[in-house]
């Protein structure tokens, strides 16, 4: 077989173009198992303004805060949400490349500056920084066996007593939970209030001092 192309040249070289050039050409069509679709490292901020509306927290606290986000290293884009509840959510997505810590540690820097702009009632609630993720790893349910325990129950334990200590767990970024919370409306009775002398404020820093959050109708 060999003297048949040492005899024949250009033969051998014209088959050797060939291979090569379907060689070429099979490339595009081979999948790239090796290199899977990695999802950039993303920072999110949670604001809460009790009692206002989706405009209100965006003209007054998702503005602010997206101003001031800017310069950050290898920041991609930045999406926002504002919503009814009185919560604004704002999501940067940094490079690939990007190292989540640090890229937490500026956001961090960034909104402290951004902080005193914010409406008082915002600092008062906090705000939470975050690494976001667009996918769930796990998602687990949990039920009470012996049906001590109704949903509002459940959701207030898992709340207390599991959310944040896998929230620290290394590797983890958030963990939400999902489930009706207690909630409490308190209507106030005007002739009881001039009775004792009281104004709507007064009843409000009564249940602020007992470390409930509040969250009052316009």
């Amino acid at each position: 077989m060999s003297n048949f192309f040492i005899d024949r040249p250009i033969f051998a070289w014209v088959l050797a173009i060939l291979i090569m050039l379907a060689g070429v050409l099979a490339i595009a069509e081979l999948p790239i198992a090796q290199y899977p679709t990695v999802a950039p490292p993303a920072v999110a901020i949670t604001a809460i303004y009790p009692g206002a509306d989706a405009q209100t927290v965006q003209d007054t606290v998702t503005q602010i805060i997206e101003q001031n986000m800017s310069g950050l290293d290898k920041l991609l884009y930045m999406t926002s949400q504002s919503d009814s509840s009185g919560t604004a959510t704002i999501t940067l997505t940094f490079n690939s490349s990007a190292n989540p810590d640090i890229a937490q540690v500026q956001v961090q820097n960034k909104l402290q500056l951004a902080t005193p702009l914010l409406p008082i009632e915002v600092q008062q609630q906090g705000l939470t920084i975050e690494k976001s993720s667009s996918s769930f790893l796990l998602v687990l349910g949990a039920i009470s066996e012996d049906g001590s325990m109704d949903q509002y129950d459940l959701a207030d334990y898992l709340a207390s007593y599991i959310k944040d200590p896998i929230s620290r767990l290394n590797g983890v970024g958030d963990v939400q939970l999902f489930g009706a919370q207690y909630a409490m409306r308190i209507w106030l009775d005007p002739n009881k209030l001039n009775n004792y002398q009281l104004q709507p404020s007064d009843v409000v820093q009564a249940i602020k001092a007992q470390n409930n959050q509040l969250l009052p109708d316009n």
